[in-house]
């Protein structure tokens, strides 16, 4: 990630966190608030799609000083699709890479048109 990003992160985490007034004994009590804030961005767990676990990652980006996440989805083990979405939400992200993994299975003939139904209706 360039530095500029992060600069940019941590000033926007820093204004969000703090207070108006902060002391140099207040830092101390924020920075533990600040650096969950700045790791919390960062995602990346496991989820079950028709019986096959599947992993993702989150991650966040700027562009034109507007914050959004980037997901991406694979299923080691099934296939090499990956279902990537780039959202202002970070909550949306997974649905919506979810989503771009199903579509992409479905014209590979990897789902049926029923299966793959559930998951593009949400």
């Amino acid at each position: 990630m360039r530095v500029s990003v992060l600069t940019m992160a941590l000033t926007v985490a820093l204004a969000v966190a703090l207070p108006s007034q902060c002391s140099a004994a207040g830092w101390g009590a924020f920075m533990p608030s600040i650096a969950t804030r700045l790791t919390g961005l960062w995602e990346t767990g496991e989820l079950e799609l028709l019986g096959r676990y599947c992993t993702y990652s989150v991650k966040p980006t700027f562009q034109q000083w507007q914050l959004y996440f980037i997901g991406s989805m694979w299923c080691p083990g099934w296939t090499p699709i990956r279902g990537v979405a780039e959202t202002r939400s970070r909550s949306g992200v997974v649905g919506k890479m979810t989503q771009d993994f199903v579509r992409k299975a479905l014209r590979a003939d990897l789902l049926s048109k029923e299966e793959a139904e559930t998951w593009l209706s949400h």
